[in-house]
């Protein structure tokens, strides 16, 4: 679960976790922070999420929250988010002014990333039609059914191995207003099944019409992503492009030189890629005298095992 920590900010309001203000009379006025509700399962007075949850809203001015995290809600295994999605549309009459959310903000010490148990999150969209950011960490069980959202502005799945079916209902989703769709895909043993035709949609260019950043990450098959991407027309709409932490190679890389331009952009982000120096030097020398911030760091070893070559995904299990 490397590239994984807690969040430190929400939807530009810096995280607070809720519970350090245990027993102190006075909290932070309710807009000013991305507040962070987490329990401790293994603490000697564990408390209950859905406790945790009444107490907050008592405590601040439910009407005041703009931003939400939600961290740890229970074991490991034992616990699904379906609980978190209905605590959040039971409260919409309450936060009334909730622009971002954020579910399963949980790092390596507290459960590895395909160890979160989601759910289907979309109800949290149909009942907070004012959001504007939502992400969701971990796709076990995760279901993301095609839903219409007008003001969703960023959309963010981080996975070890994100189902195809969760990318086919983003794909087949229509929101407006969105300008920045982030997806970590992982691997098949994970559950990361999705396949580059379930991303033609997306690469068909015009189905998000604000779309300005794209980042398709974290893939074993990011050579064939590049690949696709190459020749995307979505590429003439993005102002940045992140195909990082997952395991590209010379090929990816070169395909993606040799497809649409992208001297348009402002940045590329292909850290964490297994790329031979010579092809990495043709990159920098194709992009970055346009201007173009490019991120080649963090370059991976393949290694050989009875014949087979390995290279692995920034993060899976």
């Amino acid at each position: 679960m490397s590239h994984v920590e807690h969040l430190k900010e929400l939807h530009g309001l810096p995280a607070l976790d809720f519970a350090q203000f245990a027993g102190k009379r006075e909290l932070p006025e309710a807009g000013t922070a991305a507040w962070r509700l987490a329990v401790d399962p293994y603490g000697d007075s564990p408390e209950d999420f859905g406790a945790l949850w009444d107490r907050f809203l008592d405590s601040v001015d439910p009407a005041g929250v703009r931003a939400l995290i939600v961290g740890q809600w229970g074991e490991p295994y034992d616990n699904d988010s379906s609980g978190i999605v209905r605590h959040l549309v039971d409260a919409r009459d309450r936060l009334t002014a909730l622009r971002a959310v954020f579910i399963g903000d949980l790092e390596m010490e507290e459960a590895e990333i395909s160890w979160i148990e989601q759910c289907d999150v979309t109800p949290v969209l149909e009942a907070y039609p004012l959001l504007e950011e939502f992400g969701v960490r971990g796709g076990t069980g995760l279901r993301f059914p095609a839903v219409r959202h007008e003001r969703l502005r960023r959309l963010r799945f981080e996975a070890g191995g994100l189902p195809g079916e969760v990318v086919r209902g983003v794909a087949a989703g229509e929101f407006p207003a969105l300008e920045h769709l982030d997806l970590w895909l992982g691997v098949e043993e994970y559950g990361g099944d999705a396949q580059v035709a379930d991303l033609a949609p997306i690469l068909a260019g015009g189905r998000f019409p604000a779309l300005r950043h794209l980042g398709l990450r974290n893939s074993e098959i990011q050579d064939e992503i590049a690949t696709a991407v190459a020749g995307a027309p979505v590429v003439a709409e993005l102002a940045s492009l992140d195909l990082s932490l997952g395991v590209l190679t010379d090929e990816g890389a070169t395909a993606l030189l040799g497809g649409r331009p992208l001297t348009h952009l402002t940045r590329l982000d292909l850290h964490h890629n297994f790329l031979s120096e010579p092809v990495a030097e043709r990159i920098r020398t194709a992009l970055e005298p346009s201007g173009v911030e490019v991120d080649l760091s963090e370059r991976g070893r393949a290694w050989e095992d009875d014949g087979v070559v390995h290279r692995f995904t920034a993060v899976a299990e």
